[in-house]
């Protein structure tokens, strides 16, 4: 019988305050942003969570208005804030990034603010011992290994100490030119690749900063040789139309059935705003393995999720097991269907 865990996932990471002008408005002409709350690992545990498991995030915020609006955003998304530690001293700040929608030919736009951040001074004496045994699975990203030093220390640390607790690992490379080089993060990425048991990497990162030739399920294979603890490797496959339209499915891997899953894609997507959707994209595949054990279902989840959230503006998902379970039964339908959810 498999032992109780209180979290059925705990992540790691940097929350951030992004602030957006209006849709379609320049960065440089607004004179009002709209505020939200938003990074890679608290959208992936509130994606999981809408989907029906139980969340938990660490992370390190400002002890002030800032702080506490976000944490009443990660609340609101069914994640538990019990190890959310507060910075109370005079330089304490959260990151922030402006972020400008594109129009075609325009691209997309990102400005970050996000240096010395509160997490960045994490310390390890910060961390409960007792959270380690407390979930069946840890996830952190590249972009956490990025930001400082002091960030990366410790959450190779963390991973060492979940994986010797029992719990899975999952790990998104989600790599960010901006934070780190590609040697830097390839040599680093390397000494945790063997305490990995789900592994999220785009087809460009397997080329570029590993090196890596051949067709992306030959790349997926020798991954596996050359780390064996990897179960699953998951890369998205994304094509961008224009900035408003994107089609996408996925392919995961199955190491002990030497097996490729996929789906048709979801086509012409009316992108609303595509800032979460990857994160959102892990959501559904962690929600797949963990409650169904089942690559298909984690391509389904996955493929669905992302597919929703780049309809929907801000970083965080906001839809549930029903309305991704709905979503997934008409994607597969061949029939006639409904305009309207009625």
């Amino acid at each position: 019988m498999e032992e109780h865990k209180e979290f059925d996932l705990i992540t790691f990471g940097e929350i951030m305050l992004r602030l957006s002008p209006a849709v379609n408005e320049l960065i440089s002409k607004s004179d009002s942003f709209k505020k939200h709350a938003g990074g890679a690992e608290l959208n992936v545990a509130s994606g999981v969570s809408l989907l029906g498991l139980r969340t938990g995030l660490i992370t390190r915020l400002p002890k002030n208005q800032l702080g506490t609006f976000i944490k009443n955003r990660i609340r609101a998304s069914s994640v538990s804030d019990d190890y959310i530690i507060f910075d109370d001293s005079p330089e304490a700040r959260v990151g922030i990034y402006y972020y400008e929608n594109g129009a075609y030919p325009r691209k997309p736009t990102v400005v970050y603010d996000r240096k010395n951040s509160s997490i960045t001074k994490i310390s390890p004496s910060e961390i409960p011992d007792d959270i380690y045994s407390k979930t069946k699975m840890f996830y952190t990203s590249g972009i956490t290994l990025a930001l400082s030093e002091n960030t990366r220390n410790l959450a190779i640390e963390m991973i060492k100490k979940f994986k010797a607790a029992g719990a899975q690992i999952a790990f998104d490379v989600n790599y960010r030119a901006n934070l780190w080089d590609e040697e830097t993060a390839r040599n680093t990425i390397k000494q945790i690749l063997p305490f990995v048991d789900i592994l999220f990497i785009s087809e460009e990162s397997c080329r570029r900063m590993f090196q890596k030739t051949g067709s992306l399920q030959d790349m997926h294979r020798e991954f596996c040789r050359d780390f064996p603890n990897i179960s699953y490797i998951a890369s998205s496959m994304r094509e961008v139309i224009s900035p408003k339209v994107h089609s996408f499915t996925s392919l995961i891997y199955s190491k002990k059935e030497d097996k490729f899953y996929t789906e048709e894609p979801y086509k012409d997507i009316d992108v609303v705003d595509r800032i979460g959707s990857g994160d959102a994209y892990c959501a559904g595949v962690i929600f797949g393995l963990l409650k169904y054990e089942n690559p298909q279902k984690a391509v389904e989840f996955g493929n669905a999720t992302c597919a929703t959230k780049n309809t929907i503006f801000g970083d965080l998902p906001l839809s549930d097991f029903n309305e991704i379970s709905s979503i997934i039964a008409c994607h597969k339908s061949t029939g006639k269907q409904s305009e309207m959810n009625r």
